[in-house]
């Protein structure tokens, strides 16, 4: 094979469009971050293949895999790509706005990043923040501006990537104070049978950026010695949200996961029903771009998330 030439060498839009799609590991979600069709992603990526006279990407039933190759160009290419964007700034003198991209589920977002979110900004107003917050989308990870994600389960880091742990899962009886007042106390166990339980969806744990084993009333009874009477409930949702704002109302108990749950329990709008807990055997984590971290705002609001877990 003869020496590659610089001049020879594809475009830099085939390099940046290769770098989307090996992050995403598809060609479909590329073309939406490029706003282009799957096609043109599909094609610009074979004729890059064809001019390094190398294969980049295994083509699986619905999925890529990159092959030694691809990897060894990624690296490449992101490092590129970042110096290239940053002695743009350093000709132009133009500063990018102050922001931080974070991945959540649905939850984990609303109840545990946006309260440090506030508190963050109140601090440093001048950092912005866009939350791609979903449970049925576990893509949003993969998106070239994620600067980082909160995840759960037993999670490893990709290349690239630094992990942190959080705090494990676990979850514990919640109700209203009024709700409490009014049919507790509960010493047993067994004594939550009697009053309407509020019930996580199994569909919940079965969506797409969650797929954990579910942690239910079924499971916190098991853990306590004690038995479930399947007795009807005012409410079963797959959404954390409605559950909570129902439990609230007064209307149940709830298994509430500390992290949640965690404002609403220093307020006094919730209080802990039973102190029994049951564990899921998980954790949940940070885990940021290294690349990102090179700038000051994101490797200050990973620092602010760490120390308040006392990481």
């Amino acid at each position: 094979m003869p020496p590659f030439r610089r001049r020879h060498m594809p475009s830099l839009g085939a390099f940046a469009t290769f770098e989307v799609a090996a992050k995403h590991l598809s060609f479909t979600l590329a073309g939406k971050e490029l706003n282009v069709t799957q096609g043109a992603v599909s094609q610009q990526i074979r004729q890059l293949e064809t001019a390094l006279d190398t294969q980049l990407f295994v083509r699986k039933h619905n999925a890529l895999e990159l092959t030694d190759a691809g990897r060894l160009l990624l690296g490449s290419v992101t490092q590129g790509l970042d110096t290239i964007s940053a002695s743009v700034k350093a000709i132009t003198g133009a500063e990018d706005p102050k922001q931080v991209t974070i991945s959540a589920t649905d939850a984990m977002a609303r109840y545990w990043l946006a309260p440090r979110i506030r508190a963050f900004r109140e601090r440093h107003p001048d950092v912005g923040f866009t939350v791609l917050a979903s449970d049925s989308d576990d893509t949003f990870r993969n998106y070239a501006r994620t600067d980082m994600s909160l995840l759960c389960g037993n999670e490893r880091s990709e290349a690239g990537e630094e992990m942190h742990f959080l705090f494990g899962e676990v979850a514990q009886p919640v109700c209203a104070p009024g709700f409490l007042v009014a049919h507790g106390p509960f010493r047993a166990p067994e004594q939550l049978n009697a009053v309407n339980l509020l019930h996580l969806h199994e569909s919940h744990w079965s969506a797409e950026a969650i797929g954990w084993h579910p942690l239910g009333w079924a499971e916190w009874f098991k853990a306590q010695g004690a038995q479930m009477q399947q007795a009807p409930s005012s409410l079963s949702t797959n959404k954390v949200s409605l559950l909570m704002e129902a439990c609230l109302a007064g209307d149940g108990v709830m298994l509430g996961f500390p992290h949640l749950v965690e404002q609403h329990l220093k307020d006094g709008s919730l209080v802990t029903a039973h102190d029994g807990t049951v564990s899921a055997g998980r954790g949940n984590f940070l885990v940021c771009r290294q690349s990102s971290l090179r700038r000051p705002e994101v490797a200050l609001f990973r620092s602010d998330l760490l120390d308040s877990v006392g990481g």
